[in-house]
This record gives C-alpha cells, structure tokens and sequence, in this order.
C-alpha cells in the first residue's frame, strides 16, 4: 500500500482504437443522455436537484442531462482517494498509474476446504477468507459478500462488514443493496476512526455502487448522496450484457455504460463538488451458441476500449476484473484463464483489480484461486516498474575490465545488483520445485497452493479489534437482528 511503490508513467495503457474513435463513443454517451435520459426512482432529493442544475425531468421521472452539465462534473470529480486501513497507519491509493488487488467480490458458494466440493457460503466462510486475504502482501484491500448473508436482510448486509472488521486490518470496499445498510456501515466506521469528521479525512472503506443500465433505484442514489456527504469514496458501474440488456455491439454497449456512469457522477457532484465517484461500468456478452453469459472475445476488446476512453476523457481507467474466470473449479483451465485476465492488466494498468479468487463465472470463491492471483500480482508489480538506465547500470567498465572471456559470478557489480528486479514468487521462481530424480514425487501447482494455504490458516492471526470497539460494533449490529 506504499504509494511511491509505482511511477505514474511506469507503463502507458495500450490505445485500442484511434482517438477519434474513442471520442465517437463519449460523443454517443453525451447524446445519450441528452436526448433519451437516464431513469430514476421518484425522489425529490436527486430530481430536485437535477432539476436545479438545469435537467428537464420528463413524467416517468426520466432525467435529460445537457452536456455541458456532463463535462463540468466530469472535470469537477476527484482523480484520487486515499482509503485507510483500520488503524489509520496506512493506505492502498486509488489513482492512475497505481493498482490495488483486492479479493472478491459476490461469493454465492465456496469450495469446502475439507471436501473440496462447491457449496452455499457461510458468515464463517467471510471471515476464512478475509483473514486469508490479511495474510497475503500483495492484497492491498477486502471486498467479499456471501450467500447466508442475503441481501433481503439488514441485519445480514451489515454483518458482511462486521465480518470483514474483525478479521482484518486492511482497507475495505463495502457493496450492499440498501441505504439503511450503508448507514449503519458509516456509523460502525466512524466508531473505529474515532468520529464522522476523522473518517471524512481517513475513510476506512469506499462504497460500491450497481446500477442498471441507465436506471437508478432510490437505494443506489440514497448512496451516492450519502456517500458524497460524508466523504465516503464510491466505486459506481453497472454491468451490461450485449444482447440484453444494452446492444450487441461493443461501441454500443460501452456507450450504455458510460452513460449510466456519467449521471451517477453527475448526481455526487450535485451534492459535493470534488468528492471522489470512480466510473467502473463492465461490460458483458452473450456467447451466442448457448445465450449465457461469458463471450470472452468482445468483453476483453470492450475492457480494453473502456480503459482507453476513460483515460481520454482525464478519468480513472476504471476498474478491472482480470482474476476471475469460467473455468467451474480451479484446475488447469483456471489457471489458464487467471492467467491471460492477470496479464491484461499490465496493458490497462486498472486502479483497482477486485475480483481476485472468483471462478465459476464469478458464482464460487476459491481460496486456492486467489493465492495464484496474489502471486501474479507482484509478478505485474515487478513488470510494471521502470528500467533504470545510467552508468550504474550500462557497467561498461565493468564489462571492460572482465573482458570477453570472463563471467560476472563473483563481481560486486552482481551482489549489488542481483536483487532489483526480482519477483518473489511463492509457488514459482525459487520456490518452483527441483526434481533431482526420476523417482521425486513431483508436487503440481495446485499442491503447492494447498500446502501453503493450510500454513496460512494455521498460523496467520490478524490484529485484533479492541473490545472496546468490538463491542460497539456489535451493538450496532444487534439493533438489526430482528429484520
């Protein structure tokens, strides 16, 4: 979480389309939200102002936004936020040229670690796995939600939070479907910051926030207004499908998209100019021979576009979910997978990478998976860092001196040197494993994984809450055992 860990310009995103391309797509979201508008529930708080800002607010409480309206808000929302960990010591950064991983995000069933086997999620699964995720160096923050804690319930929304409270010390992101929720949230987070206005100045967790395509429910604007009052950091973006709920096309499904992404900006600049609402809409397919979900094709090329277009526009490059997959438990085609996503992000340099352990099309968390992800997030680490060229480096008098015919094994040069660049790797590298005889059990990569996690488990303890707090929080929680 150090932010001097990584130049901004350390490596340029990879410009998929000419730029007049790219402006084509901002022009269509501008005229998109100018001429068909934007539904919203019926809400005299965000329609009044939209209407104030100059909207024209049609009977179904469509909204129609100017353009100029657009652009000034777009110019207007933070570049940055800093979210702090739970004592206030440290703190992954969201901003260009830096990328944060995080585990995550929806967690309908897990793999047994006794069985091996796919299940529902329990509370107690939530808390395996953020304190899993506590362990890990390369995991910057925690967002995971579970199965028995259903949405339907406050009680179980809130306690996701409590689960991920006590069982690490890391940064949060915190996604719920109501407001009552999120404001509960904010009251438990206050109480570990020491008070609304420390948690303003050091927000402990940013809030995700999922529209749909060009509608906003009253729950997801309670959010944004919430969240912009007390200077709660929002990660805001809806997931289209080509082919159903946006069109079949990349340019016309990243235009939905940004629309829906440019009103909810447009709405947490109403309430607090200059407060932080990163744009992260994705973008998904149909596969054509089966009409599921998962095209991987057109939604790696509507990625790609997406990172351009925001970066055109002086955004956040959105957010990026390269550690998932499709593969149904984490095997070789996982791997696979995981793999080519993680490797996607060197060229598009995300500010935040948040689905880290997901597999089965993002139904089941796999433990297994996300030790892989954290593994290959300090190989993009390494990758991403700038090449040094001075006379240190060039050592042309050191090449000199030892000559055509030398080696450079027992040169200072090398000691010194050796270490720069150097992925500390936990299954690979070093740690790859040397078979000296035909007759060596040979430990495959998912062993590996397995050893290491249950050493993990074992014997990682992350910092406790005082019981001071603990107590709070849970007094808070217990206001809503009942719903």
């Amino acid at each position: 979480m150090d932010d001097t860990r990584i130049p901004v310009d350390s490596s340029p995103i990879y410009r998929l389309m000419p730029e007049a391309d790219a402006q084509k797509i901002i022009d269509a979201s501008f005229r998109l939200l100018r001429e068909t508008g934007v539904a919203f529930d019926p809400d005299p708080q965000v329609l009044d102002r939209f209407s104030d800002a100059g909207c024209s607010i049609a009977s179904d409480h469509t909204v129609r936004f100017e353009t100029d309206l657009v652009k000034e808000c777009l110019d207007s929302v933070a570049k940055s936020v800093k979210v702090w960990n739970r004592d206030g010591t440290d703190y992954l950064e969201t901003r260009e040229g830096n990328t944060s991983f995080l585990p995550g995000m929806t967690c309908i069933k897990v793999f047994d670690l006794e069985t091996g086997e796919s299940r529902e999620s329990t509370w107690d699964d939530l808390a395996t796995i953020t304190r899993v995720a506590d362990a890990l160096p390369n995991i910057d923050g925690v967002c995971v939600t579970v199965k028995d804690v259903p949405n339907s319930t406050l009680h179980g929304e809130i306690g996701e939070f409590v689960a991920l409270v006590e069982n690490t010390g890391k940064p949060l992101e915190y996604l719920c479907e109501q407001s009552a929720a999120f404001d509960a949230v904010i009251e438990m987070a206050a109480v570990i910051r020491g008070g609304m206005e420390q948690l303003a100045e050091k927000p402990y967790f940013s809030q995700i926030i999922t529209p749909l395509p060009i509608h906003y429910l009253k729950t997801h604007t309670d959010q944004i207004i919430r969240a912009a009052e007390c200077g709660i950091p929002v990660s805001l973006g809806t997931i289209t499908i080509g082919g159903a709920s946006a069109p079949y096309t990349i340019a016309g499904c990243m235009a939905v998209s940004f629309a829906t992404d440019f009103a909810g900006v447009v709405l947490s600049q109403l309430v607090k100019k200059g407060s932080f609402c990163m744009a992260c809409s994705e973008n998904s397919f149909l596969e054509p021979a089966r009409g599921r979900i998962g095209n991987p094709l057109p939604s790696v090329l509507a990625a790609h576009a997406t990172q351009q277009v925001y970066t055109q526009l002086g955004l956040l490059p959105a957010g990026g979910g390269g550690g998932t997959c499709r593969a149904p438990r984490f095997n070789q085609d996982a791997v696979t997978e995981i793999a080519f996503g993680m490797a996607r992000a060197f060229y598009t340099r995300p500010p935040t990478m948040d689905y880290l352990g997901i597999v089965d099309a993002g139904m089941t968390f796999s433990l297994h998976a996300l030790l892989l992800c954290e593994d290959l997030a300090g190989l993009l680490r390494g990758l991403w860092e700038q090449v040094t060229v001075d006379e240190e480096q060039l050592a042309l008098d050191l090449i000199h001196s030892v000559g055509p015919k030398g080696n450079y094994l027992a040169q200072r040069h090398t000691r010194d040197h050796c270490r720069e660049h150097l992925w500390n790797s936990r299954y690979f590298g070093a740690n790859f494993p040397q078979i000296n005889s035909p007759d060596t059990p040979y430990p495959e990569l998912i062993e590996r994984i397995d050893k290491d996690l249950r050493k993990i488990l074992e014997s990682h303890r992350p910092e406790p809450l005082s019981p001071v707090m603990q107590k709070e929080i849970r007094e808070i929680l217990g206001r809503f055992e009942s719903d």
